[in-house]
């Protein structure tokens, strides 16, 4: 079996054991991740027994044949409609649907479809599968993880490439670092950036999301880098800062303790650990040295198909971390007015020490 074939299995027990008779995937990513198809319109019904049924409309038919070829596919410009008056005709009498997805309006358009395709008959009910799917997601296989090491190697690439060629300097502004580094992120081979670059110097490093304006960089800044690059689909992320021609003791000693905060939060990362308790262990240190206050976000998230996905690691988190996770961790110590430090790391949790994705160097680099 194919992996996409390996990962509708997998939906199709969940709908068995919840007592469904399918379940129907708007959600593209999630389509995406049960079949690999990766067009913008396209829903899936895994039924707990007999075929499956893909859908889509009529500019996908060629793209729906290589991509899908082991599901059956219907095409209807009205494709959730279509796919979900075929479920009936095979015999749905419960169906599973993503809450988290459909609107409130599409809803009430998918109750009235199942309705009218009954005909006067017992309609289907319909009950939430509360992100099955992105459960599934969490756990990452062999030929997303190392999707996954190889968006982590170019964004590892690109920056490594920039600092070399003494693009970090002062005088340049944040605007050129972050597109020079988006720009080079596509030449190393990534199919999109992540997300929004962040490149944050000087007093707006203690911006935790700051998004990069005309702002010059100076000789003393700290300078704070969060990036990644998409491959397959896959998206790395990571964070390192730096500072330009000369750092203060002050600078320092933010540095290490955010430098060992991090290690602390990479070594809690087992598998059976609570998500807060890791959170915890990273924390900690940095509410031991007073700047409590000063770390305002969660350690981390997972990445995958998204740049935030499931497992949340912070102090409102809920879980516990399972071997094939793809997670983040990221704390930071930010001052106002002054300057911020955020190192983060990509990572994979193992059976053993976690497996380390984002391989640049963590060391302070003063450029």
């Amino acid at each position: 079996m194919t992996r996409t074939a390996d990962r509708r299995e997998a939906l199709r027990r969940t709908a068995a054991e919840r007592g469904l008779d399918g379940v129907l995937v708007t959600n593209l990513l999630n389509v995406r991740y049960l079949t690999g198809f990766t067009g913008s319109n396209g829903v899936l019904l895994v039924r707990a027994v007999g075929a499956d049924l893909f859908g889509t409309d009529g500019r996908y038919t060629t793209q729906a044949a290589a991509q899908v070829p082991d599901v059956e596919v219907l095409v209807d410009r009205a494709t959730v409609a279509g796919v979900a008056r075929e479920a009936v005709r095979r015999g749905a009498g419960r169906l599973g649907y993503e809450s988290h997805d459909l609107t409130v309006d599409g809803l009430a358009q998918l109750e009235k479809v199942l309705a009218d395709a009954v005909d006067g008959g017992t309609v289907p009910e319909l009950s939430s599968v509360r992100r099955a799917v992105e459960a599934q997601r969490a756990i990452k296989d062999d030929d997303e993880i190392e999707s996954l090491r190889r968006a982590c190697a170019v964004a590892d690439q690109a920056l490594a490439e920039l600092a070399a060629e003494g693009a970090l300097r002062p005088g340049r502004t944040e605007l050129e670092v972050g597109r020079e580094l988006d720009a080079r992120m596509l030449v190393l081979g990534a199919e999109a950036v992540s997300f929004e670059t962040i490149v944050a110097a000087g007093a707006n490093s203690a911006i935790p999301h700051h998004r990069p304006d005309a702002t010059v960089l100076r000789d003393g800044d700290f300078l704070k880098l969060d990036f990644g690059a998409t491959v397959d689909g896959y998206h790395s992320d990571m964070t390192r800062t730096v500072v330009l021609g000369h750092a203060a003791d002050w600078q320092r000693e933010i540095y290490e303790l955010v430098a060992a905060s991090q290690a602390a939060g990479r070594a809690a990362l087992a598998v059976g650990a609570d998500v807060v308790a890791v959170d915890a262990a990273s924390r900690d240190v940095i509410v031991a040295a007073g700047h409590g206050e000063h770390f305002s976000h969660g350690l981390g998230h997972g990445v995958g198909l998204e740049i935030h996905e499931a497992p949340g690691i912070g102090p409102l988190g809920a879980g516990t971390l399972a071997a094939g996770m793809a997670v983040t961790v990221e704390p930071g110590v930010y001052l106002p007015g002054h300057g911020g430090v955020r190192i983060e790391d990509t990572l994979i949790v193992t059976d053993d020490e976690p497996e380390l994705l984002t391989l640049t160097s963590k060391e302070l680099l003063v450029l």
